[in-house]
């Protein structure tokens, strides 16, 4: 390169004065440059003193750090395991290709990386743009593809003088062998993006790591990740490699014991078939989720191998496989009859032997609101209501009540917040609207017909399968609200459930309503002598201009439960007796042969 020479500064003089005494100047000057040598020799002296003797060490160490660096080695993941150690994830061995950017100039490195191009084939340009994030004085080997066949691995070492600076190497990456089973429980790993590395970067996380995405795999990144290793090299003064120091082993990463039970998990599977909606399995006593499906699923192994943003998009297309039903909000229908009896009865507005009479529908604010059979039931207490699910009993109930008393106990449920599950941001909230709630989103006040609508779970109401299957905790465990959870340990039962103080007739009354339903109601289809006694409801949630949701929740054994199972059918019409419980009842059946078997 050239440089241009500056032109030369024109100072402008003064007018000339007459000459000065000049005599001794000479000596004058070589007296100052004496001096000046004295006290800078002495200055630079003192200086290597200090450089030596007071900074030497950490010079050095400064040195080596400039010289020395490591060339990281990403580790084994950890295992995820059920509840019993039968593997749900592991890892398997996968060749990867990677880009060494200190290998060769910035200059030379086009011709290579088109030809890496042209043999993985992957747009150049999306491996130049993963070079420039990088940065080519970057000493970290840079993946730019995993999952390579057989076919792609012996071109690359057939075109190996073309490619200098690119290594092949055989790494661990993420293996379910159980396909898409639990699919949603466990999520799937994948690298980075710019605002995953953003979030990160400042706890050891590198441009191209990867990471759990969802469920499982995002819940316990921490426990999961393991500690990194990797290959020490010398460098020269433009950064190229000298030679191996040594390496330093990567430290795997913990294994996960879920709460999971994989043959429960097979069995709800195997239930919900290839119907959309969700099942989910808990125990009633301390919160345990033992299984929980969402449809449509995916195979998170399709993980293993890079993903286009065509393979992606034609993914997400589908139907939302990666949105996780069980977690979602709907209108829960008849099931929330446990809730407006609690209220009822807890309110002291009702006593325990209150009768009332159904009809064939009522009328509030002007409005129609029809029992679900068109014609009432006649008298009915609480346990008979809900056994036939009488709308217009609990109609009654709701204007005795109010909706401010309704939406308190709807709360107390744990309707409307996060049921604290591990997987917190894939969960919604679900909604319990009120009046402050009306005003804003709608502009109206509460009417009567609200409060009408929310007896029987529907209106402005919705709530996950999870948040329901809670609900049934109430009642299946003598009045404790649960809260469910992923991670096996072993602590008491206490620790996960709070009591919501009510009153032992009302945990009675919810009690035998619930059995009731199933010995002469609307569960009809759980009452199989191959089952022990068990308790449940329907629901059947209108969501026009599609078909209804249909829901069923149950527990069993009646008298002493260990195992909740809530099963939602999103539009799939049929209603809750005929398509949500004889899917309860193939989980209960696998789960009670299964414990006899264990003996």
């Amino acid at each position: 390169m050239t440089l241009l020479k500056s032109p030369p500064i024109y100072t402008p003089q003064s007018p000339t004065r007459p000459a000065k005494r000049t005599v001794g100047r000479s000596y004058q000057a070589i007296i100052a440059m004496t001096l000046i040598t004295t006290i800078m020799g002495g200055g630079i002296g003192t200086r290597l003193a200090t450089l030596q003797l007071v900074e030497g060490k950490q010079n050095v160490q400064e040195a080596n750090r400039n010289r020395i660096r490591v060339i990281p080695k990403q580790p084994e993941r950890g295992k995820i395991l059920d509840r019993k150690g039968r593997i749900l994830a592991s890892s398997r061995l996968s060749h990867s290709v990677y880009v060494w950017p200190l290998a060769q100039r910035k200059t030379t490195w086009p011709r290579t990386l088109r030809r890496l191009s042209q043999l993985l084939n992957i747009p150049e340009a999306e491996i130049q743009n993963r070079m420039e994030r990088a940065g080519y004085s970057s000493p970290y080997l840079l993946r730019v593809a995993w999952g390579l066949s057989r076919e792609q691995v012996t071109a690359l070492e057939e075109y190996s003088s073309e490619l200098d600076g690119i290594v092949i190497d055989v790494e661990t990456v993420r293996h379910y062998p159980n396909g898409k089973v639990a699919s949603h429980v466990l999520g799937y790993t994948g690298e980075m993006n710019d605002e995953d590395l953003e979030r990160r970067k400042d706890r050891g996380y590198r441009l191209g790591d990867v990471i759990g995405q969802m469920g499982a795999e995002a819940a316990f990144e921490s426990q999961l990740r393991g500690e990194w290793g990797g290959q020490q090299v010398e460098v020269d003064g433009l950064g190229q490699v000298v030679q191996f120091l040594g390496t330093v082993p990567a430290k795997a990463g913990q294994d996960v014991r879920l709460t999971i039970d994989l043959e429960i998990q097979k069995a709800a599977e195997a239930a919900l078939g290839d119907a959309q909606g969700a099942i989910v399995a808990i125990d009633p006593n301390n919160g345990a989720v033992l299984a929980m499906v969402s449809r449509p699923a995916f195979d998170p192994n399709i993980f293993s191998t890079r993903i286009t943003e065509k393979t992606w998009a034609e993914l997400q297309s589908a139907d939302n496989p990666f949105v996780n039903r069980a977690l979602q909000g709907f209108a829960p229908a008849s099931t929330f009859k446990i809730v407006t009896t609690a209220a009822a009865l807890e309110s002291g507005k009702y006593s325990p032997y209150t009768v009332l009479g159904t009809f064939p529908y009522l009328t509030v604010g002007g409005i129609q609101f029809w029992d679900w059979n068109r014609a009432g039931f006649g008298p009915l207490d609480f346990a008979g209501a809900m056994a036939w699910s009488s709308d217009t009993f609990f109609y009654q109930i709701a204007l005795g009540v109010g909706g401010p008393t309704l939406i308190e106990w709807t709360r107390k449920f744990g309707f409307g917040q996060k049921t604290g599950i591990e997987l917190a941001g894939e969960e919604a909230s679900g909604l319990v609207a009120d009046e402050t709630w009306k005003n804003l989103e709608l502009g109206e006040d509460w009417y009567a017909g609200d409060s009408v609508n929310m007896s029987i779970g529907q209106g402005y109401l919705q709530a996950s399968p999870l948040q329901v299957a809670v609900m049934f905790a109430v009642p299946a465990n003598g009045g404790y609200r649960v809260k469910p959870h992923l991670l096996k340990d072993n602590e008491e039962a206490k620790n996960w459930r709070e009591s919501l103080d009510l009153e032992p007739v009302t945990v009675d009354i919810l009690q035998r309503g619930l059995r009731q339903v199933v010995t002469n109601g609307t569960g009809g289809a759980m009452n199989d002598p191959t089952l022990p006694p068990n308790a449940g409801k329907t629901g059947t949630a209108e969501d026009p201009p599609r078909l209804s949701h249909a829901w069923y929740g149950g527990y069993a054994p009646y008298d002493k439960p260990e195992i909740i199972v809530v099963a939602f059918g999103e539009n799939s019409g049929g209603g809750g007796g005929a398509f949500a419980a004889p899917k309860v009842k193939q989980v209960l059946d696998a789960y009670f042969k299964m414990k006899n078997r264990q003996g």
